[in-house]
């Protein structure tokens, strides 16, 4: 089993209620991937600006730092991750990292976001984090859960889902 998990996806699909609570289960430590931001990548996105590949990669790099610091305690960080190139940048520096991905319809995602007070992520975003989503391949790493199922049962999926993750079919949670 890793020491080092990802939660992953596209804003409001929850990520930071996923990872505190998985990481919370494992008696790991947990990340808020927002607080690795730089401050100038929280006001473009504030702003309703995407950020680029060049934006993410101070981003990126303090997630693998996390990941490789903290590899021996055990860690949870929450990080987009959006793209197979962000995952891979981050792989390589933080060799061993679990990915997981709730996955979450459009819809559901909107109305999550719209509840959401005092996140500097608007709902503008949403639609461009899910043109750049590539779901993770099956050479990857990565559980996918049903990101519409409860968090406890989100978890112990994960949970249950890392001890597969040698075999050749990818961990997928369904309804």
């Amino acid at each position: 089993m890793t020491n080092a998990i990802i939660v992953m996806g596209v804003c409001g699909c929850g990520k930071s209620t996923l990872g505190c609570a998985l990481a919370y289960r494992l008696g790991w430590r947990f990340v808020e991937g927002d607080t690795l931001h730089t401050a100038t990548n929280i006001a473009k996105m504030a702003a309703g600006v995407p950020l680029d590949d060049e934006d993410r990669r101070p981003f990126l790099e303090r997630v693998a730092r996390a990941c490789a610091e903290e590899y021996q305690a055990g860690v949870v960080v929450s990080c987009s991750a959006l793209k197979r190139s962000y995952r891979d940048f981050i792989r390589l520096r933080a060799p061993g990292v679990t990915f997981v991905l709730p996955l979450i319809d459009r819809d559901r995602l909107l109305a999550r976001l719209g509840k959401r007070d005092n996140h500097f992520m608007p709902v503008s975003l949403l639609d461009s984090q899910l043109a750049v989503l590539e779901l993770p391949d099956p050479d990857e790493r990565a559980i996918i859960v049903d990101g519409s199922a409860a968090p406890a049962e989100q978890v112990a999926y994960t949970i249950a889902a890392l001890q597969t993750l040698g075999s050749e079919e990818q961990p997928r949670c369904h309804d």
